[in-house]
């Protein structure tokens, strides 16, 4: 005897059999019961969900010549005729095939003759939507007045294709999409009497991939167990014959973007190539995933909704906690286009790559509004990770040693050699040096002034004496740029000259001194000799009052009337000169100076208390990948 595919060979055979369909089956049931059988029904819904095999069975079921309990008795002459598929009465049409008029005006011919062997004539159109205008047409008529000995019963998997004059003659029955358990426990039963050992594990993953469907789980079952012929069929067998993903591989996945980690990314999609993986298959499960973790993070009682097991959800419920829900809906958004987009492309790999990296760059994104609200949730995900250190330090869950009495000795840094300035510094660009605190204190755009006061950038001079503006962090540098031209707008309207702007960012590992020539260090050396129009008629202590940063000249004043041999004419450096070699300035303030200067931190500073040590932290500045932090090279105002 041939072999017969296993969705054929247990097809369904009563209404009982007929799985998550009770609606449908106890409706038809009654009717067959109470002999009020309709003239015409459609049943509509998704592939594999049981419209034929119920149409098959109704079919039987109203022709049969012993019906017990409404259901056909499979013993009759009729019920085998029917069943073997020789007899005349039932005549199953495909309308994807047969949809023209003359197709349909054969069946008006024919249902003018009673049925020869049972008590009507059923026709059984499948795939009605296929049918042409012409066709449902022509079958109108018919359909609302049939002869009493005649059912129609027409089945659709898109309903809305069908003519609403069609819709009112039919009795219309909705088939939903079989649930996951459903589906588990028919492929229990399956294996059970096919004599197959199957994993429950193994069987549950093949009830999901169906996604509703009962003759895709069992056309599943049969590819498997055909490529493990005589083994027992594991989880692991399963997924490698569906060229499916293990779980953890997405929560690698989701933790390697959550992270931006590029490189991570692409190695675990690397993995999944090499091991034959189909890559349609693994976007669509890590929309499942990502679904999953959504609801997870939405609510605490999902155990319902979300189809995992026990201890899949305790790992959902960890990784919920390291994210919000925009950035999982954001990830969920780029993977549906995604998806849609691989059903047609030739390469899918690298479409994947691209979106991969997508997510992990959002600087890439340009100046859309899901990319600029990616950068500002990278920005305060940082923030958050600083306030977050800060915070252990206070409540003491991260120890902080004072090398003074412990006895250690911290080396100090060794200092970084500053280049020096080979050209003059042109007027425009001094006034901007002096003033740049003042500037970013009055700046109109409230947006710009944030991002600007939140990575403060450090000034220096380009090749072309361009004002180089030198940011910490890669994604505050591509949210500057996009705003350049507003910023040298603000620039040219708070001191009356255009100034050309230059936006850079550090690398990774790279010192602002070794690179750049840092202006407001040499303003701190020597005062810049810039007298603006609001500033002749003001003295010279007031207009260095009006600095945010104090000077090292306002630093190192003596407090007890030192300050006496300072003339108010006297040039700033010079004054900053008398005072270094004044005898009323100590030692302890001289060397203070000397090393601010040079960029290093003397010992007693170091290990002076707790509150610099919070201070230094809060000048941690993370780096372009988010990975790391290093310190800041900008000498400590407050020390």
């Amino acid at each position: 005897m041939p072999y017969v595919a296993l969705y054929r060979k247990f097809r369904p055979p009563t209404f009982e059999d007929v799985k998550g369909q009770d609606h449908i089956v106890t409706t038809l049931k009654n009717q067959i019961i109470s002999d009020r059988v309709g003239h015409a029904y459609l049943f509509c819904g998704t592939r594999g969900t049981g419209k034929t095999s119920v149409a098959k069975i109704l079919s039987r079921a109203v022709n049969c010549e012993h019906p017990v309990d409404g259901n056909p008795c499979g013993e009759c002459e009729t019920c085998r005729a029917i069943a073997e598929g020789r007899c005349v009465d039932v005549v199953e049409i495909d309308a994807a095939s047969n949809n023209g008029v003359d197709n349909i005006r054969t069946i008006i011919d024919e249902v003018s003759y009673s049925p020869t062997m049972g008590k009507k004539k059923v026709y059984i159109i499948d795939e009605v939507h296929m049918l042409s205008t012409g066709a449902f047409n022509a079958l109108l008529k018919t359909l609302e007045e049939p002869p009493e000995y005649v059912l129609f019963i027409l089945a659709t998997t898109e309903v809305q294709k069908i003519p609403i004059t069609i819709l009112s003659r039919c009795q219309r029955y909705d088939f939903h999409r079989i649930t996951i358990d459903t589906i588990e426990g028919r492929l229990k039963e399956v294996t059970d009497r096919e004599g197959i050992k199957a994993q429950e594990k193994a069987l549950r993953y093949i009830a999901r991939a169906a996604d509703g469907s009962m003759r895709d789980s069992l056309s599943l079952l049969d590819q498997c167990v055909a490529f493990n012929y005589g083994q027992e069929l594991t989880y692991d067998k399963v997924l490698g014959v569906l060229g499916a993903v293990d779980t953890a591989v997405f929560g690698q996945m989701f933790k390697a973007l959550t992270q931006s980690d590029a490189k991570e990314a692409l190695s675990i999609l690397a993995d999944v190539v090499i091991q034959g993986r189909e890559l349609s298959q693994f976007v669509a499960d890590f929309v499942w995933y990502l679904r999953n973790l959504m609801l997870v993070t939405t609510s605490d009682n999902v155990e319902d909704v979300v189809d995992i097991s026990s201890d899949n959800l305790e790992v959902l419920k960890d990784q919920a906690q390291a994210t919000d829900i925009d950035t999982i809906m954001h990830f969920i958004s780029v993977f549906s286009e995604l998806e849609a987009s691989l059903r047609f492309a030739a390469q899918k790999r690298i479409l994947i790559e691209m979106a991969l990296i997508r997510i992990c760059r959002p600087q890439m994104e340009g100046t859309t509004d899901e990319g600029l609200a990616q950068r500002v949730r990278a920005l305060e995900n940082k923030a958050r990770e600083s306030a977050d250190i800060i915070d252990r330090i206070r409540n003491g869950q991260i120890a902080v040693t004072n090398a003074a009495s412990s006895g250690a000795s911290l080396e100090a840094p060794k200092p970084v050699a500053a280049r020096k300035l080979d050209k003059p510094i042109p007027e425009d660009i001094k006034a901007v040096v002096d003033g740049f605190d003042r500037f970013l204190g009055g700046m109109k755009d409230a947006a710009l002034k944030n991002f600007m006061k939140t990575d403060r950038p450090r000034l220096s001079l380009g090749a072309d004496n361009t004002l180089q503006m030198v940011f910490n962090n890669q994604v505050t540098m591509g949210i500057i740029e996009a705003q350049k031209k507003y910023l040298e707008q603000e620039l040219a309207d708070a001191f009356g000259k255009d100034i050309k702007v230059e936006i850079r960012a550090l690398a990774k590992g790279e010192q602002f001194e070794e690179s750049y020539i840092d202006l407001e260090a040499i303003k701190s050396a020597i005062q810049f000799d810039v007298v603006t129009e609001d500033e002749e008629s003001r003295p010279v202590e007031d207009t260095i009052s009006k600095d945010s940063e104090p000077d090292i000249t306002s630093e190192s004043q003596p407090i007890d009337g030192a300050s006496g041999g300072i003339n108010e004419n006297q040039p700033m450096y010079e004054a900053s000169a008398d005072i270094t070699e004044s005898q009323a300035v100590d030692e302890a303030s001289a060397g203070m100076i000397e090393n601010q200067m040079m960029g290093e931190v003397p010992d007693d500073i170091q290990d002076a208390d707790y509150g610099f040590m919070t201070e230094s932290l809060q000048n941690l500045s993370p780096e372009d990948d988010g990975n790391s932090f290093e310190e800041k090279d900008e000498p400590e105002d407050e020390a």
